[in-house]
């Protein structure tokens, strides 16, 4: 068998010398093999051929199958490969989650925060967050949320942009005069941060649809004018215990909070109970409202959703924000569940 494997190895030195393929070269020492197995297998016992290649043909059979298990394993170990790379596509398809430079250069001054970080920004990223009304608390909301990377923003309204908006509801531009405010919203926060992705609703929410979409977000923003949506998003979030970040204007004062029973605070129904009868709470339209107030007010109410989102610092659970502007003057009151509200109490 010596004779054999020196010959085996002469072979294969000699083709590489001369530059033969490896295929080639496998080749001549698959005919030397098949050789020495025939010469067994036709010469007699005891010729000098096979006494000087193992006397019999079984040492070698027992290399074939050998040769043949570890051509099997290779075989399997390349498709298995093969399958890995054909996944490989579908996978790069998928975000990897990994912030690019142009956002690690973009999110530095929040990374650099201490409260916030790459962990914060991360979670910013994989959020999903829900605004209801792309007016004058909806824009600055939706703009500075873009701009702080959350990752998926939901806006539904079914209002288009009028030239009366344009004093306070600066995420339309002149040239949106009737368009639909969630799709002029929808391409200022893609021009301000590609790296978002934006679902506009241009329709109203409704008892059909609001349980549904409330329940596919992280964190609800309320800012709304109209009472009976206030209570229909109240009362979806309480059933889906999502957090709601609820605003409200009246000419130079603001109002915030974060409605979150599941949290242990109360939700809106708690504070108002009823809806004020006609003409107590005039609109914007009726009563007037200072231009920069949303801006203030909406910019809190991001605020606050940065905090829900993240876990940084502490959120106005349980409490109201009030702002007068006129008078450049905030306070805070406390809030308290009521054990008889029809949507968070017994009641």
């Amino acid at each position: 068998m010596l004779v054999v494997l020196l010959m085996a190895g002469a072979l294969w030195g000699i083709g590489a010398a001369m530059g033969t393929p490896r295929n080639l070269r496998w080749g001549m020492i698959g005919l030397l093999y098949l050789a020495v197995v025939l010469a067994h297998l036709v010469l007699p016992a005891g010729h000098p051929i096979r006494m000087a290649t193992g006397e019999d043909a079984s040492g070698w059979l027992i290399l074939a199958g050998f040769v043949v298990l570890v051509m099997i394993y290779r075989w399997g170990l390349g498709l298995i490969r093969a399958r890995a790379r054909e996944a490989e596509p579908a996978a790069a398809e998928q975000p990897s989650g990994a912030f690019t430079e142009t956002e690690l250069e973009r999110y530095a001054r929040h990374i650099v925060l201490r409260e916030l970080g790459g962990p914060g920004q991360r979670k910013l990223k994989d959020a999903r967050v829900l605004v209801i009304g792309a007016g004058g608390l909806g824009a600055p909301a939706l703009q500075y949320l873009a701009a702080a990377g959350v990752g998926s923003i939901g806006v539904i309204d079914d209002d288009v942009v009028e030239n009366a908006n344009l004093q306070r509801q600066v995420i339309h531009r002149d040239d949106d005069i009737g368009m639909a405010k969630v799709f002029s919203a929808q391409a200022a926060m893609e021009a301000q941060n590609p790296a978002i992705q934006v679902r506009p609703y241009n329709r109203r929410l409704d008892e059909g649809i609001a349980g549904a979409l409330i329940a596919d977000h992280d964190v609800i923003l309320d800012g709304t004018d109209n009472t009976e949506t206030r209570y229909l998003v109240n009362r979806a979030c309480v059933a889906a215990g999502k957090p709601l970040v609820s605003g409200a204007l009246s000419q130079w004062e603001g109002q915030l909070s974060v409605f979150h029973p599941a949290a242990g605070a109360p939700c809106y129904q708690c504070i108002f109970p009823q809806a004020a009868a006609p003409g107590i709470a005039p609109s914007c339209a009726e009563a007037g409202v200072l231009g920069p107030l949303p801006g203030v007010v909406g910019a809190m109410m991001a605020v606050e959703t940065v905090k829900l989102i993240t876990g940084a610092g502490k959120a106005l659970t349980g409490e109201m924000l009030i702002y007068d502007a006129l008078w450049g003057e905030t306070r805070k009151i406390a809030l308290k569940r009521r054990a008889d509200c029809p949507v968070c109490g017994q009641g």
